[in-house]
């Protein structure tokens, strides 16, 4: 159908009440900015339609109910006065019913209703119809006082700047909902090239929230899906088949790992964010999901079960292909994201080899404090025929990333000299050669090696893997060590 108005707020008038003399109401400000943010987006004069004067006590006009009828979208001002307001259920009410008898609230994954959260209220006392909604939290909450602000220019320009990034996100959505609508109405589906990918963001702690808005916002304004896109259930099963059914429409999974462990759902052992974890390991193994997992440069832990769980991320050997583990800024973050998403698919290489006659390629990893130490090993392979492949350490994270995968994808043997750096640095990179199928490899796996050089130390001592020959070289380069290396890479190349 076509719609009278764009949108409708709702909302309690005590909530529109200045909290200085001579500034304008928070509602007020809200309705304003929504607009012309929207009809920006959108390239044309739109309308979101508010009434200053209604009044508790004013006669539910049969207007207000036919105005409802014709709206494209409710906007909804929770607070606590909001969730006690006959006036506010009255309206959510005549809306849901008109948009029921108009197909239903929901067109495709996008809901005609907004929830916005411009004070905290326990979800149980929101109206049914908004329970299942996420919300737009115009509030922030001090972690060390628990003291809530909402977001309102009167506490300050960080405040201010806040309210106007979750404005922009609201805004974005509702644009999107408005599209949609008008595509049905001419018929003609709108495509994008990000129309049908959807991404699991994976729900994260409260130290996080930023930070994962940010990285939501990014992915919804380049037309993508993000999923979750209701509240998580707070039951094991109920929790487990919602992130399943997720996860199987999903392309990516992003999972923000922070200092805090999170809720365990009621009947389970394990948090919300190891469960999402666990989901995506499992759907990752089915082929078509790629997985990224996320930590805080100089993350700090102190919950022994969030612990647990980070090392586990960051160790453990059997992390399965099509994953990344970083350890990283959000900018990084963000970056990688893009180009996971971007990329065009590389022509595969060959089985054997890149062509008839080409050198068999040995990649030489090791951390950019080994470097001065490493030519003995470059010169030993390069004297026998190998071409020696090395890390990069300059340019952009996205350039040395780039190189990195692209060496992974054609090495025929990687030897890896634990030296300076420490033995996470060691599982990663064992990790990423697991994964290098997930970059576009078709080669079978390559040799493996682990060079043990100096400084000795009690933990390389005790260093056991199933995964690669390890080589003590206590003492620096030595090559008779080294002879098994070059024999298997010489059956390869036969």
């Amino acid at each position: 159908m076509n719609y009278d108005g764009d949108a409708f707020i709702s909302y309690a008038h005590l909530d529109n009440v200045g909290l200085a003399e001579g500034h304008k109401g928070w509602v007020e400000s809200l309705q304003r900015a929504l607009e012309i943010r929207v009809g920006q987006l959108l390239g044309k004069h739109t309308e979101i339609w508010w009434d200053p004067k209604l009044q508790g006590n004013d006669v539910f006009a049969e207007t207000l109910v036919e105005r409802l009828r014709r709206v494209a979208a409710l906007i909804t001002v929770v607070s606590p006065r909001y969730v006690r307001s006959e006036w506010g259920r009255r309206e959510l009410s005549a809306f849901v019913q008109a948009a029921q008898e108009q197909g239903g609230l929901n067109i495709g994954d996008k809901s005609r209703l907004f929830k916005v959260l411009k004070t905290p209220v326990p979800l149980e006392e929101h109206p049914p119809e908004l329970q299942p909604l996420l919300g737009y939290e115009f509030f922030r909450t001090d972690p060390a006082t628990g003291k809530v602000r909402e977001l309102n220019e009167i506490f300050g320009p960080e405040a201010e700047r806040d309210f106007w990034l979750r404005l922009d996100d609201l805004a974005h959505d509702v644009c999107r909902l408005l599209e949609v609508l008008e595509d049905l109405a001419a018929e003609a589906p709108r495509t994008t090239s990000a129309e049908d990918v959807a991404i699991f963001l994976a729900e994260t702690t409260a130290d996080l929230r930023e930070p994962r808005e940010a990285i939501k916002r990014d992915l919804e304004q380049h037309g993508y899906t993000v999923l979750p896109a209701h509240p998580l259930p707070l039951s094991a099963a109920e929790l487990d088949a919602a992130v399943r059914a997720d996860l199987a429409r999903c392309r990516m999974s992003i999972h923000m790992i922070g200092r805090n462990y999170g809720l365990v759902p009621e009947g389970a052992v394990k948090s919300v964010l190891e469960i999402q974890e666990d989901l995506a390991v499992a759907q990752a193994a089915t082929g078509g999901l790629t997985r990224l997992v996320w930590f805080p440069q100089r993350l700090e832990v102190r919950d022994e079960r969030q612990q647990a769980f980070v090392q586990k991320l960051r160790l453990d050997p059997r992390v399965p292909q099509g994953a990344d583990v970083l350890e990283t800024s959000l900018e990084d973050l963000k970056t990688l994201i893009t180009e996971r998403l971007t990329r065009p698919q590389k022509p595969a290489p060959p089985v054997n080899g890149s062509s008839a006659g080409s050198k068999l390629r040995l990649y030489l990893i090791y951390d950019q404090r080994d470097t001065d130490s490493v030519f003995p090993w470059q010169q030993y392979f390069f004297e026998r025929g190998f071409e020696v492949l090395h890390p990069l350490f300059e340019g952009d994270e996205a350039e040395v990333r780039e190189y990195h995968e692209e060496n992974l994808r054609v090495c025929d043997a990687a030897l890896l000299i634990y030296g300076a750096a420490a033995e996470s640095w060691l599982r990663k990179k064992l990790r990423e050669l697991e994964k290098s199928a997930g970059l576009g490899r078709v080669k079978a796996r390559p040799v493996v090696a682990i060079c043990l050089a100096p400084p000795r130390t009690v933990q390389k001592e005790r260093f056991r893997t199933h995964e690669a020959l390890v080589l003590p070289m206590w003492d620096g380069f030595a090559p008779e060590p080294l002879q098994g290396v070059v024999a298997q890479l010489n059956v390869i190349g036969r």
